[in-house]
């Protein structure tokens, strides 16, 4: 056993050194926070799709579909997999914010719309979320060192954590960019080698698809519940929005739309892990017991995938929250010292929680949840309305949020079976009334249409 912690703490320790060996250094503001390269050089459609992709595949997330493969077979794959429609409704409406509102920023847009004080609540909203996806990621490799509450589980954590933050710091988004696409080639080529040592000890492929029950218990609930979300989900992630306005907009188009079909299958297929510890009889964190299951090689193959995939979303999140502070909201000067220091900040606070003992998959339905406000928001981008339409559409979402999280959304009010009926439920009836909300101000408004 401490053979194989010592050659997780080897993998650790080398990848994030080699990252920070090939991370470019940041000399300008453009480079920092747009990641601009020579010549103001834009990425191109294949480094911003793998970056759209791998930024994605949280640890967390293939960590969630492990788990609910293991819970309810193909079935808890594809739902949680459904996510991924995310980017093609954020690309739909950031290519015509682009083209058709001329806005080059989400803040552009909402600052012209409904003024500063919808500038405020939405950058207090997506950065609840950039504080969540620190430790939401960090714990997931904190899990492979040892058990939740441990020393070597929070030394890991810490570890894990300021390597990247070291790699991050030198090139800012321009190092987010590059690392993010050696890390997507990476976790591909990883996933293809346990995905060869899992099919072949099992009955065959067709079992993996055969899995699960297509029922609202059987996990079509949260499908349901990620097609719901996946309307305002992208809109509270700045590591996804920030990459559609630094390239052309046909560029940026193209590579949302790959990121669909690729992020999908990437899940789906981890989540097979998952069907497999459930044909072995296996329990508990489905990706830590089949690793463990396989032997020091396979565990060291599924360690890699975690921490790449970590580190791809820590170092996005450090960039895209120093861009938020001090290049959309300009507190301070918006230089590459500002950010880094930005990065810094966030790093130590995002760590906290660590020590609280949080649930990783809160992380995504609980915060999707409550922004489910955001929904009209966009999806009516183009339509005149009174600037008070924001604020009080948001906080409606805000409101069911709370409600369902802290326990009091009532029972009678669940419409559905099944684990996540009860989340099913407070979205749908939630996300409704934020639509008919902000189709009030509309109408409401004097010569407000379009």
């Amino acid at each position: 056993m401490q053979n194989i912690s010592l050659w997780q703490w080897i993998l650790v320790i080398a990848s994030s050194l080699v990252l920070l060996a090939i991370s470019p250094i940041a000399r300008s503001s453009s480079d920092f926070f747009q990641a601009t390269r020579r010549n103001k050089q834009q990425p191109g459609l294949w480094l911003l799709t793998s970056s759209l992709v791998i930024s994605w595949i949280f640890a967390k997330s293939i960590t969630n579909a492990a788990n609910l493969g293991l819970s309810y077979g193909i079935v808890g794959g594809v739902a949680y997999a459904t996510y991924y429609l995310s980017f093609l409704f954020a690309g739909v409406i950031i290519f015509k914010l682009r083209v058709k509102g001329r806005y080059d920023s989400i803040h552009h847009f909402l600052n012209s719309k409904f003024g500063g004080g919808a500038v405020i609540l939405f950058s207090l909203l997506i950065a609840f979320r950039l504080f969540n996806e620190v430790w939401s990621n960090t714990i997931v490799i904190g899990s492979y060192f040892g058990d939740a509450g441990s020393q070597p589980y929070y030394l890991a954590i810490v570890v894990f954590t300021f390597l990247t933050l070291l790699y991050s710091l030198k090139g800012g988004l321009s190092s987010s960019m590059l690392t993010d696409a050696i890390q997507m080639v990476l976790f591909a080529v990883l996933l293809i080698v346990i995905l060869g040592v899992i099919l072949p000890d099992s009955d065959g492929v067709s079992t993996y698809f055969s899995s699960g029950e297509w029922s609202l218990s059987g996990g079509v609930d949260l499908l349901l519940v990620a097609l719901i979300q996946s309307i305002s989900y992208p809109f509270h992630d700045p590591v996804m929005t920030d990459r559609g306005f630094i390239t052309n907009p046909q560029t940026m188009r193209k590579a949302f739309y790959w990121a669909v079909p690729i992020g999908f299958v990437c899940i789906v297929l981890f989540s097979f892990i998952g069907v497999y510890a459930s044909q072995q009889g296996l329990e508990g964190q489905a990706a830590v017991e089949v690793a463990q299951s396989l032997g020091i090689v396979s565990m060291l193959v599924i360690n890699l995938i975690m921490i790449t995939s970590a580190s791809s979303t820590l170092d996005s999140a450090f960039a895209s929250f120093s861009k938020l502070i001090a290049f959309d909201l300009k507190i301070g000067k918006a230089s590459v010292s500002s950010g880094r220091l930005v990065m810094i900040v966030i790093a130590v606070l995002g760590t906290i929680p660590v020590f609280f003992d949080p649930a990783i998959l809160s992380a995504t339905t609980i915060s999707g949840t409550m922004v489910i406000g955001l929904a009209p928001v966009f999806v009516f981008w183009h339509w005149r309305m009174h600037r008070m339409a924001f604020l009080v559409t948001v906080l409606t979402g805000i409101g069911f949020g709370i409600w369902f999280a802290t326990g009091y959304y009532p029972e009678q009010w669940v419409f559905f079976q099944g684990n996540y009926g009860d989340l099913l439920s407070v979205n749908l009836i939630g996300t409704i009334c934020c639509f008919l909300i902000f189709m009030v101000f509309k109408r409401r408004g004097d010569g407000l249409a379009v």
